[in-house]
């Protein structure tokens, strides 16, 4: 059984060796977004851990696949708990709209360490975490994944997502096929 914490000091140790035994919170950046992580966590473990609840957009830029700079836009992340870290799932929105930008592939993304993969996790985060999302009156959230990352495509239809759309990831992303799929909030 898992829950959602919020980020701390006192569950950085496990988030720590998670990222050191190859994990990422980014499945588009990987081991950049790792490295980039564990940098930010040795120079200032307390900013790192407040930048990961930014609800204001204060932040730096965020850094895409490509190397290109694109705006923060308001989020935070909860990490996944067993009695240690197991994972990470991510809540993205703007203020006053359900629109996305183009550069921004979904309200929500998430991510189990490989070892605890496939026990229910990304599907109960994500239950979790759609009930802190109606708190902020979407109509719904949008989450993308891969057409052959078929255990994701599992976790969001067992939450209620229904394929939006299929199309290609922009720019930033490498233009791949991606799939869009929608969960109603109301």
């Amino acid at each position: 059984m898992i829950q959602l914490v919020v980020p701390a000091e006192q569950y950085l140790p496990s988030y720590t060796a998670a990222l050191r035994r190859g994990w990422s919170p980014d499945n588009e950046r990987g081991l950049a977004a790792s490295l980039e992580e564990l940098a930010q966590i040795e120079a200032n473990p307390v900013s790192f851990i407040a930048s990961l609840d930014d609800r204001q957009a204060k932040g730096s830029p965020v850094k895409m696949p490509d190397g290109s700079v694109v705006p923060r836009l308001p989020g935070f992340r909860r990490w996944m708990w067993d009695g240690e870290f197991a994972g990470s799932i991510g809540f993205r929105w703007q203020h006053g709209t359900a629109e996305l930008p183009a550069y921004c592939l979904g309200h929500m993304g998430y991510a189990v360490v490989a070892w605890k993969q496939r026990q229910g996790y990304a599907t109960s985060a994500l239950l979790m975490l759609l009930e802190e999302a109606r708190e902020m009156a979407l109509p719904y959230v949008e989450i993308t994944t891969d057409p052959d990352n078929l255990p994701s495509q599992k976790v969001i239809l067992a939450a209620g997502g229904k394929l939006h759309e299929r199309f290609n990831k922009p720019p930033q992303f490498g233009s791949q096929p991606c799939l869009r799929f929608r969960i109603a909030l109301a």
